[in-house]
């Protein structure tokens, strides 16, 4: 009877399947570049992950928490915080997450799924996008091309979250990860440290998410669409700077 979309910004993130509904009834997300684009909207860009919304608000509704929701909702989170890595962790979460484990979420399992585990050609797609992995003022990127995607025989259209990985370089205050689409696009993801947000960045470029980390889907081969986002994330660096 109705139509619910969570943790996306706008109606492109969602895909083909509202193209037979149209408006969604509700929408629940966190990403500050939301575009409000359901009938009723709860918006909360405070929150560190969408399924912490839920967790606030699946009472509300009159539902309830069995152990396999309670698993979907502390996989959301550990997610979308990288392990409660991000700055916007704090211990109002903390302890939503101890709540969610006492409901019966496996932690220990949910992290090794979400964040330590990677496939034989996940790790085969990572050498090659290591491969061209360059610095230069405090920012750092990397390319994976669908050349790369077919030799390696990797089955996604991502960077099996290669970004995560290069955000960890010492050296880099924002770190970018290109990854070439079918019909001449690109995927673009940022990733920033903490004082940093590259949200405007991506909304710029017709994408959103949240000030340390967003992307878009940029139309242009692969060289085309680097040049531009680097030579707009570096100004944005120098102007912070």
């Amino acid at each position: 009877d109705m139509v619910i979309v969570v943790d996306c910004s706008d109606p492109d993130r969602v895909g083909h399947v509202l193209d037979s509904y149209g408006k969604p009834d509700l929408v629940v997300d966190h990403h500050k570049t939301n575009l409000q684009f359901g009938e009723y909207n709860i918006v909360e860009p405070e929150q560190a992950a969408t399924a912490a919304i839920l967790y606030d608000y699946i009472p509300s509704w009159g539902l309830h928490f069995t152990p396999e929701v309670a698993t979907c909702l502390l996989s959301g989170i550990v997610g979308d915080t990288i392990g409660f890595r991000t700055s916007n962790v704090d211990s109002l979460l903390l302890r939503r997450a101890a709540a969610l484990m006492d409901l019966g979420a496996d932690l220990n399992n949910i992290y090794r799924e979400e964040l330590v585990l990677k496939s034989f050609t996940a790790a085969r797609y990572w050498g090659a996008g290591l491969s061209r992995l360059e610095c230069d003022e405090g920012l750092v990127w990397a390319s994976l091309t669908l050349a790369d995607r077919e030799k390696i025989g990797y089955a996604g259209n991502d960077d099996a979250d290669l970004v995560n990985v290069l955000s960890s370089v010492r050296e880099a205050e924002i770190a970018l990860i290109f990854i070439e689409q079918p019909q001449n696009q690109v995927k673009v993801s940022w990733r920033a440290r903490p004082g940093y947000d590259v949200s405007g960045l991506a909304f710029s470029f017709g994408g959103g998410g949240h000030a340390a980390a967003a992307g878009a889907d940029i139309d242009g081969n692969l060289n085309e669409v680097m040049q531009r986002v680097i030579i707009e994330t570096k100004a944005y660096l120098q102007n912070i700077i």
